[in-house]
């Protein structure tokens, strides 16, 4: 398969790869793998924060709990796994049935970041830590220098930013929903006292809140810097 070679792992058992890419709709009841992904889902999951976690203890030697538990929480929330997926074309390698291939599943993010997980389990149980380790290591890296080694993630420095001048809390709403179901696309608007809302896009409500919320910090930012 296409994709072990971009993983620069090869399975001696092959099958754990099939059983990651499959989704539940897709396995049959009688095979072996009539769970589909979710059970290397559930060990994908604990095996990514696991690496994060040891990654985060030796990276950051002079960080406190606090910050290192923001900074864990960034790079295994859903929206890392998203990026990840994107970044290795996962959804071209799911394997559905054939009524969730005609609908467009195969671009549904969520689905694209559960095989995600999926794949990590299978390189823990293929090739044991290491091999999940370096797939972790060389995908997640380069996240942790996206967001500049801050920990924080859009919404946290929004609310830290209103907090320090004594202005309400960042309020969220959402403005807007198109697309179809497996597919859908937020549109969410954030407000702060003295700036006109900004506007965020996305595939889950959560991750537009986060766009939205980088959206207003870029022009506070702005404001800032015209002082």
């Amino acid at each position: 398969m296409a994709l072990a070679h971009r993983l620069g792992h090869v399975f001696a058992h092959p099958e754990l790869l099939t059983e990651a890419l499959t989704h539940r709709g897709a396995a049959s009841v009688d095979a072996a793998g009539r769970f589909g992904n979710e059970r290397l889902e559930f060990l994908g999951d604990r095996v990514l924060g696991l690496v994060i976690a040891d990654l985060l203890y030796e990276s950051f030697p002079d960080e406190p709990e606090g910050i290192l538990a923001r900074r864990y929480t960034g790079l295994v929330r859903r929206e890392a796994l998203e990026a990840v997926a994107a970044a290795l074309d996962l959804g071209c390698y799911l394997i559905l049935a054939k009524a969730d291939a005609q609908s467009g599943a195969r671009q549904n993010r969520g689905l694209q970041a559960d095989a995600c997980e999926a794949l990590i389990g299978a390189l823990y149980l293929d090739g044991g830590i290491e091999a999940a380790r370096c797939f972790i290591l060389e995908h997640w890296r380069p996240l942790i220098a996206e967001h500049g080694g801050s920990g924080r993630d859009a919404k946290t420095r929004l609310q830290e930013w209103a907090q320090a001048r004594g202005l309400a809390l960042p309020h969220y709403r959402e403005v807007g929903r198109k697309g179809p179901a497996h597919e859908p696309q937020f549109t969410v608007a954030v407000e702060v006292t003295g700036f006109a809302p900004a506007e965020g896009r996305a595939a889950s409500k959560r991750s537009a809140e986060q766009a939205a919320a980088e959206a207003l910090l870029a022009v506070i930012d702005g404001a800032a810097g015209h002082d």
